[in-house]
């Protein structure tokens, strides 16, 4: 192995390490963040904050400004991504639980593995086992209380997990911005969609924002965005899909626990279950090998 192959997986560690955590502190964050805020206020205030800064950032740096046709397939990931996913959890999160939204984004990589098998890219043995694994996980997480109860926030939170992996997806095969300037243009975009969400929903303030909101909106935007968002783009062009979504398997693990610690959630049995098995599912899928 040669230095830049280590140098790869090194950078490829770490963006994985800041996904699991930092992603899976999010859906408490979110929680916050719309105790205060209307959902789609909430997110597209934190994609259109976050993505004109950084914007801003990369052009007083020099760096050029997209093309027409990377402001295009940026549109496409931007409405897919930011929008439709991460806007469907904070919309699902007024009925759900963090911990379960967070097991329900888990089905990212079972509809990941769907999508690609459609571009001619099928998981491997090993990989499917983990994402059955993982799709018992969702399956036992369904017949508990919290989701069973809210069928909307649960149909809400599938949606988003299915335009998230397709988005990713097709992300690949589309024209886009280099480097952060992927992320800035993605966040403008998903948060000029989220912004038309709020207004068409006829969402409006009711009081004044706690303190605690505004620095969960401020988490959201610097290591949400900022961070796991640019780190989630570069595995996207760097790694198979089906490891880049792996997070999605991690996640409600921190979020179940950070749920419990500090909303007072409660953990049934069958979340339990859930839990173990989409856990294990994550450990087969990051132990396959390329087939």
């Amino acid at each position: 192995m040669n230095q830049q192959q280590r140098k790869q997986r090194l950078l490829v560690a770490l963006a994985l390490i800041s996904l699991y955590f930092i992603w899976g502190s999010t859906f408490l964050a979110i929680r916050y963040a719309i105790d205060s805020f209307p959902p789609f206020m909430m997110a597209a205030m934190r994609f259109l904050t976050a993505g004109v800064l950084l914007y801003a950032v990369l052009r007083l740096r020099g760096a050029p400004n997209p093309s027409l046709p990377q402001w295009g397939g940026a549109a496409v990931v931007g409405m897919l991504l930011p929008a439709v996913g991460n806007g469907g959890v904070s919309y699902a999160e007024q009925w759900v639980t963090t911990g379960a939204a967070a097991l329900a984004i888990a089905t990212v990589p079972l509809w990941a593995a769907l999508f690609s098998g459609l571009w001619g890219d099928w998981p491997n043995r090993r990989e499917w086992l983990g994402i059955a694994l993982g799709l018992l996980g969702v399956l036992a997480l369904n017949l508990g209380g919290n989701m069973r109860a809210s069928p909307v926030g649960a149909a809400v939170l599938l949606l988003a997990a299915a335009g998230w992996a397709f988005g990713s997806l097709w992300s690949r095969r589309l024209p886009m911005p280099g480097g952060a300037m992927a992320s800035a243009a993605q966040m403008l975009v998903g948060g000029a969609v989220l912004a038309g969400a709020s207004l068409l929903s006829g969402e409006h303030m009711i009081g004044k924002p706690t303190q605690q909101a505004w620095l969960a909106m401020a988490y959201l935007v610097t290591f949400g965005s900022w961070i796991a968002y640019s780190a989630y783009l570069y595995l996207l062009r760097t790694v198979r899909p089906i490891l880049a979504t792996s997070y999605a398997f991690v996640n409600p693990l921190v979020a179940l626990l950070l749920g419990v610690w500090l909303m007072g959630e409660h953990i049934g049995g069958f979340e339990w279950l859930a839990l173990l098995a989409i856990l294990g599912g994550v450990v087969l899928v990051l132990t396959a090998k390329e087939s």
